[in-house]
């Protein structure tokens, strides 16, 4: 990994610190030109009570890893960027392991973004689908 993407890692996953990110133990693993992707372990503490990843923890993934991939691919220096809208279809459960959560550009407007994130398990089999919009406001 070059040093440039390792700047980006190590930028995205301090700002994690002291925040839900850290709680869920999100943490940012991959940037290329147009994606960043986050794993966060499948335990008990993200389970539903009947043993399985919950459909919350998986959006909280989504919006977490969507928000920031916004930060880095826009002038996260200069706007505020925060998420407006998410939709979650979860497609397979999982138990164990980890989810990956890969966010995509789809629409990069100068004021709204649109984002698909893919969360996968550890074998590569699709859990859920969402959709993010963030909108970046400028700091003034």
């Amino acid at each position: 990994m070059n040093d440039y993407k390792n700047k980006i890692l190590k930028i995205c996953n301090e700002s994690s610190k002291n925040t839900l990110m850290e709680t869920l133990e999100i943490e940012y693993i991959d940037v290329g030109e147009d994606f960043l992707i986050a794993k966060m372990p499948v335990t008990s503490k993200v389970h539903q009570p009947d043993g399985v990843l919950h459909g919350g923890a998986t959006a909280a993934l989504a919006e977490s890893v969507g928000s920031t991939a916004s930060y880095v691919f826009l002038d996260g220096q200069n706007f505020f960027v925060r998420g407006i809208e998410i939709s979650a279809n979860h497609v397979k459960s999982v138990k164990e392991g980890f989810v990956y959560a890969r966010a995509g550009i789809v629409h990069k407007g100068r004021t709204t973004q649109l984002w698909e994130i893919k969360v996968t398990d550890d074998d590569g089999n699709l859990i859920s689908v969402c959709k993010l919009s963030t909108i970046a406001l400028p700091k003034k």
